[in-house]
């Protein structure tokens, strides 16, 4: 990939639209500018409105030019937007003009990669970025916008710095004459390379928090056949999704729909009814259940008018078709009937509650995916050995403290190989 090349792209979503976004970056970019602006003089981020002409004079469209120049851009580099029509021949043929230009089509996230490259960015803030193009709701919407502007950075270049420090002295301990360095240093590198394990443990611990933030919470509706899971699926989703029948094991395959509760993401699933059948079909569905129930955030189980089956942290229990119930004697669980519409407000708080109570055990947790999650379980491993294998030799203690340095390097990018980063700008699109 030649950094040097002048790359262009849609920077706003494919399709019909009143106005599309193409964005162009690359060094030198200001004659060109000119040339589409039809101005000699500009001025940088100043909208103009123009007739953008083709080689042959020809006219494309009327558009909207706007001319960030280096290094006050998103990439570093020259950066030209142009704001025209959103009609697809319109963008086609914008694009065929910029080609005859001695520019070529961005590949998916190297506008991103140009702006780290131009310390624009750091790894931790194009994952924020990554999360933020892929926000559905307003908590993932803060949580990606936390990340992006360096929220994160912050707690790894602290954490790293310390480590460094730590590393430092632990080489210096073995180079100076004790009275040279600072009171009780032994002590205090170990104690604080021990406050280092433990916070990134806390954080790790916290994996499961930002997955449900950023993939969604999931919810698990099970039990027996025919109590009515489906029904309540069909409720909580607000349309029907699952086939409702009075026939046993109707729904022999998960059934998934998402939904918005107050401002989460919540990936619901209703799934086969359990019981004994010699059905292969319905066998391999009831499995899935059985799979789905031990990786949910929270099951719901439902049962058919009775039991005395108690939740717990992860288990609501719902006593459904409850208009057919004279009495009611289990007080731990919920009451609902799906022809009535009794007890759903109060399943929806239930619900509402336990997510409530997941998410806010993680508080100031940050954007943690498969690439940070690895880098992160190594940095603790290393500083997991350095403390074990503290027996006053200082070597090998400062060298597990400075790979737990590094790899907490490659989370920001400051240590990288060409495959962090291309796992890493891999996960954005065209224009970005």
């Amino acid at each position: 990939m030649n950094n040097n090349d002048t790359i262009f792209a849609l920077s706003s979503g494919f399709g019909k639209s009143g106005v599309a976004v193409i964005r162009i970056s690359g060094d030198n970019l200001k004659n060109f500018f000119q040339q589409i602006s039809g101005r000699k003089n500009i001025e940088p981020r100043h909208a103009y409105f123009t007739d953008l002409k083709d080689d042959k004079n020809d006219l494309i469209d009327q558009c909207i030019v706007i001319y960030f120049a280096s290094p006050n851009s998103f990439t570093g580099q020259d950066i030209i937007e142009i704001h025209s029509h959103g009609a697809p021949a319109v963008i086609n043929k914008i694009f065929a003009f910029l080609s005859t230009q001695n520019m070529r089509m961005a590949n998916p996230g190297e506008f991103s990669r140009r702006a780290f490259l131009n310390n624009k960015m750091d790894l931790t803030d194009v994952d924020g970025l990554a999360a933020l193009l892929d926000a559905q709701t307003d908590k993932q919407r803060q949580f990606a916008l936390k990340s992006m502007l360096g929220g994160d950075s912050e707690k790894y270049n602290d954490w790293r710095n310390q480590m460094v420090e730590i590393a430092a002295y632990s080489a210096a301990i073995l180079d100076y004459d004790e009275n040279d360095l600072p009171a009780n240093i032994s002590e205090k590198i170990l104690s604080k390379t021990k406050e280092l394990f433990y916070e990134i443990d806390t954080s790790l611990s916290h994996y499961n928090i930002s997955r449900a933030i950023t993939q969604g919470f999931n919810i698990v509706l099970c039990g027996e056949t025919n109590v009515g899971k489906s029904s309540i699926f069909n409720c909580l989703v607000g349309a029907n999704r699952a086939i409702v029948s009075d026939i046993a094991g109707t729904t022999r395959d998960v059934i998934s729909a998402q939904i918005d509760i107050d401002g989460y993401l919540v990936n619901l699933s209703d799934t086969a009814g359990l019981r004994e059948t010699n059905d292969k079909i319905e066998k391999m569905g009831i499995d899935k259940t059985k799979s789905e129930a031990e990786n949910a955030d929270l099951v719901l189980h439902i049962f058919n008018k009775k039991t005395n089956a108690l939740p717990d942290n992860k288990t609501i229990i719902v006593i459904n078709k409850s208009d057919e119930l004279k009495s009611k004697t289990n007080n731990k669980a919920i009451y609902t009937s799906t022809k009535t519409n009794e007890g759903m407000d109060e399943l929806l708080n239930a619900i509402r509650n336990k997510l409530h109570e997941f998410m806010n055990s993680g508080k100031d947790t940050i954007v943690i995916n498969a690439r940070t999650h690895k880098l992160l379980t190594d940095t603790k491993t290393e500083l997991k050995s350095a403390i074990e294998k503290y027996n006053g030799n200082y070597d090998i203690f400062s060298e597990h403290v400075r790979a737990a340095a590094d790899n907490i390097g490659k989370i920001l990018g400051v240590i990288t190989t060409n495959d962090v980063m291309d796992a890493t700008f891999s996960q954005l699109c065209l224009g970005k």
